[in-house]
């Protein structure tokens, strides 16, 4: 039983960490190899953009339930180690989770619309690298704390 305990322990302090993983890795995967993938191989823009849409709309969920979880690992009383990189990393966390509705709910609209078409891209483009580096500075603020818990630094 001790060892059940110890490996949930393990597993409950790392959790942050590999969530953060997720959600930076998963973001670079999608926005800077995935997509563009799609506009050198399919056949038109048009089916590439479509593609790309709905590829985008399933990362903002990912960047959603991601976030969120990060939040509430910020907030728990089993994490302490978390407590000194928690209030600047849930800036991050928050703006990433925010500028992923923006994208999803304020700029996509348009992009399918095709209204002013490169204006919103830009938009959208640069809301999603400045996710990108949300998501990167609290997957660094969660490597060095990790590193620092468990080398003693």
């Amino acid at each position: 039983m001790k060892s059940w305990r110890c490996t949930t322990s393990k597993l409950l302090r790392s959790l942050p960490l590999w969530v953060a993983a997720l959600w930076w890795g998963s973001l670079t995967t999608v926005g800077f190899f995935v997509v563009p993938m799609l506009f050198a191989h399919l056949p038109t823009p048009a089916m590439a953009g479509a593609m790309a849409g709905k590829l985008f709309s399933a990362q903002t969920a990912i960047s959603v339930v991601c976030g969120l979880v990060l939040l509430m690992c910020f907030r728990s009383n089993q994490l302490p180690a978390l407590a000194d990189i928690a209030q600047s990393a849930t800036l991050f966390v928050v703006g990433g989770i925010l500028l992923a509705l923006l994208v999803e709910f304020g700029v996509a609209p348009h992009i399918i619309a095709r209204d002013n078409l490169a204006l919103w891209h830009r938009l959208g483009t640069g809301m999603y690298v400045v996710q990108w580096l949300c998501s990167g500075v609290v997957f660094g603020k969660l490597a060095n704390c990790n590193a620092a818990a468990r080398y003693g630094g």
